[in-house]
């Protein structure tokens, strides 16, 4: 292992030795140590308050409860009529039924184009396998 150099004039590369010289893993900042101290064995309390508020009819204390409750959902499953898919020229009518869909409500424009994405992704799939195909097609014809 070599030493790390602090002369500028005449270190070249990396500065530093190998491996990580900066925090371990799972190190915690001291804020958040003081912040644990300070609420160490007053959580049940504090939590109570904010469900009591909650309950009371303050909205931010119960948009933090129902939050902690459920979640936000990051993801869904899509449910809707596709036409089949047999290969690249099947993808204008897929993206069109995606189109509908979004128009018509059944899906959001983030998930429209989520899985268009996907689409495009399968086409250059489909079109890869299609062309190599015909590649070895014509390899086989040349190699006669």
């Amino acid at each position: 292992m070599t030493e790390p150099r602090n002369d500028r004039e005449k270190t070249r590369g990396r500065p530093f030795g190998p491996g990580n010289p900066g925090k371990p893993k799972g190190a915690r900042s001291r804020a958040t140590l003081a912040a644990e101290a300070l609420l160490d064995g007053e959580a049940e309390k504090l939590t109570r308050i904010a469900i009591d508020k909650a309950l009371d009819g303050d909205p931010v204390a119960l948009r933090l409860c129902l939050e902690r409750l459920v979640p936000p959902r990051k993801d869904r499953p899509l449910a809707f009529d596709l036409p089949p898919i047999t290969g690249a020229k099947d993808h204008p009518a897929v993206l069109a039924s995606v189109l509908e869909a979004v128009a018509g409500g059944d899906l959001t424009p983030t998930e429209g184009q989520a899985f268009a994405a996907l689409m495009e992704q399968h086409r250059k799939a489909v079109e890869t396998a299609e062309i190599m195909e015909r590649l070895e097609a014509l390899e086989a014809r040349g190699a006669k």
